[in-house]
């Protein structure tokens, strides 16, 4: 059975490096006391180096929240996939509703994050989802064509080692998740879509992540009953006690 993966998103947080040395010490704490979860922690760009000292480690990762799709040039303020990489990331988020959202990134941009990260050796976590969800299944329209989109010209290989993570933004921050009969649906949705592009063996293969007010009293839930392969969280990738609660709950499934 393949290990379930939770990434933490810090997003802007937490504002010093004591902070984020405490924040990371956590991960590395709990990750001891779990065998079927791998946590992948995703700090902002000026904490890498200091989640990124786990050479050998195999239950604590280290991942970007975003990066750029050229490897160098003349790019202000921009970060590379090689950059990423020889900081010891080996993974990155792409595609986030905040960033499709609020910085106006398009899924042709989001395609070509996914293949300069697969040729820099780093595995994407593609982030799709919808702003609303009805229930006439329009919803699943978007979708498709997101999807589709976000992974045009990803050639099969690297298809093979993308993850996706499904955040429908209605849910992100709501009082309680999406239903887990409705994720498992959804989580289907995605895979036959992928299937539609890549084939069916590479589908069958693809993790996908489920994320919107995840906490470790829902997990349990989401996990057996809507079948996905771990969570993306945000807020609770910061809050210490939660987290834990979270990852032990995970492990329980």
């Amino acid at each position: 059975m393949s290990k379930k993966l939770l990434v933490g998103n810090w997003k802007m947080n937490p504002q010093t490096s004591d902070d984020a040395k405490r924040i990371f010490a956590s991960y590395k704490k709990i990750s001891v006391k779990i065998s079927k979860t791998v946590l992948i922690a995703c700090p902002p760009f000026v904490y890498l180096p200091l989640v990124s000292l786990t050479k050998g480690q195999k239950k604590v990762l280290s991942g970007a929240q975003d990066m750029f799709f050229e490897s160098e040039g003349a790019y202000t303020g921009e970060i590379s996939p090689r950059m990423l990489k020889n900081l010891g990331a080996s993974h990155v988020i792409i595609g986030h509703s905040e960033r499709r959202n609020k910085m106006g990134e398009t899924d042709e941009i989001v395609s070509k994050k996914t293949i300069a990260a697969s040729v820099a050796g780093l595995i994407p976590i593609i982030c799709v989802g919808e702003a609303t969800h009805d229930n006439d299944g329009a919803y699943l329209e978007f979708l498709r064509n997101q999807i589709k989109a976000s992974l045009s010209g990803l050639p099969i290989a690297a298809a093979k080692k993308i993850i996706i993570a499904y955040e429908p933004i209605w849910a992100i921050g709501a009082a309680e998740a999406m239903k887990p009969e409705d994720i498992r649906e959804t989580a289907l949705f995605i895979k036959k879509v992928f299937a539609d592009i890549f084939g069916q063996e590479v589908a069958l293969n693809l993790p996908v992540l489920y994320g919107g007010s995840v906490n470790w009293r829902n997990a349990a839930d989401i996990l057996s009953i809507g079948q996905v392969d771990g969570f993306l969280v945000g807020r609770e990738s910061v809050n210490v006690p939660g987290f834990i609660e979270l990852a032990k709950a995970m492990d329980q499934v």
